[in-house]
């Protein structure tokens, strides 16, 4: 079964997912989503496929998350979505797809789940 990795190469997060998914054998579809972020249907579709809410999936740690005035529970999903679209940056990540699966894998040990 074929798992795509959404990584970022600095994240020690995300390098600790994909050394769990190659030690388990695999060898994933990466992509380094800050160089080619999915589109925002795509985005929504991998959101609703893991059963998240969109502002799950902000990563709220982020300096420009506070600079657009992203409140986690005041901003729509569309003003989050565009900022995302916008801002990569801001997607959380790693965001691991697996056959009919699909995780947001924080901590790095989520990812199992889906092995």
């Amino acid at each position: 079964m074929p798992i795509t990795i959404y990584h970022n190469p600095k994240c020690q997060t995300s390098r600790n997912v994909l050394g769990y998914l190659r030690d388990a054998g695999h060898e994933p579809q990466i992509i380094e989503y800050l160089k080619t972020p999915p589109s925002k249907s795509e985005l929504k579709r991998l959101i609703k496929r893991m059963g998240a809410k969109v502002s799950d999936v902000v990563r709220w740690k982020e300096p420009v998350a506070g600079e657009l005035g992203l409140d986690k529970n005041k901003s729509s999903d569309e003003a989050l979505l565009d900022a995302m679209m916008e801002h990569p940056v801001l997607i959380n990540r790693p965001i691991v797809v697996s056959g009919d699966a699909v995780k947001l894998c924080r901590p790095s040990e989520t990812v199992k789940e889906l092995l």
